[in-house]
């Protein structure tokens, strides 16, 4: 485990992060392509409530040992229960770099952690590493998220105008 390349991959993912949810209207931020989708202020939230709840509370939960109960979390109900898409997106933002700072100082002060502690759930073992290691992908997938959110609108803001010049998606 290579915990300062993961450190510096979470400090440059915040970053796109950042970017990502930059320069948007508030029409944009709260746009959703269908129902069934999320908005960028929806991922936003999201990302601050796991970064605060789920990724760092956990991985701490199983470095403590394996006996530390983790606490609940329910992050796709969390998107209505706690009305995200009502919120600011400068503020969402501002909150979630605030977090992830607090994360990576945390990181920063693991001097010793065992990556192969394991804590059974239940739908299987995951140890420390496998956590710091989702926690990274997780960033990814909704970076992903975020563009693919940024594209749709585009598309369809320009309409009659097409982007198929640009190359395919």
């Amino acid at each position: 485990m290579n915990l300062e390349s993961h450190i510096a991959q979470l400090a440059a993912q915040a970053q796109i992060i950042r970017g990502l949810a930059g320069d948007i209207a508030p029409t944009q931020a709260a746009w959703k392509p269908d129902p069934a989708s999320w908005s960028v202020i929806e991922v936003v939230n999201h990302l601050y409530d796991e970064e605060c709840e789920d990724f760092r509370a956990h991985l701490a939960a199983v470095l403590a040992g394996p006996a530390t109960p983790w606490a609940p979390i329910d992050p796709q109900g969390w998107v209505t229960q706690r009305h995200y898409n009502e919120r600011d997106l400068a503020q969402s933002a501002a909150n979630f770099l605030r977090e992830r700072e607090r994360s990576l100082a945390w990181l920063r002060g693991l001097t010793v952690a065992d990556w192969d502690i394991a804590y059974t759930t239940p739908w299987g073992s995951i140890t420390a590493g496998d956590l710091l290691a989702s926690w990274v992908a997780h960033d990814l997938l909704h970076i992903r998220q975020l563009v693919e959110l940024r594209w749709q609108h585009l598309v369809v803001a320009v309409a009659p105008y097409q982007v198929r010049y640009a190359g395919e998606w």
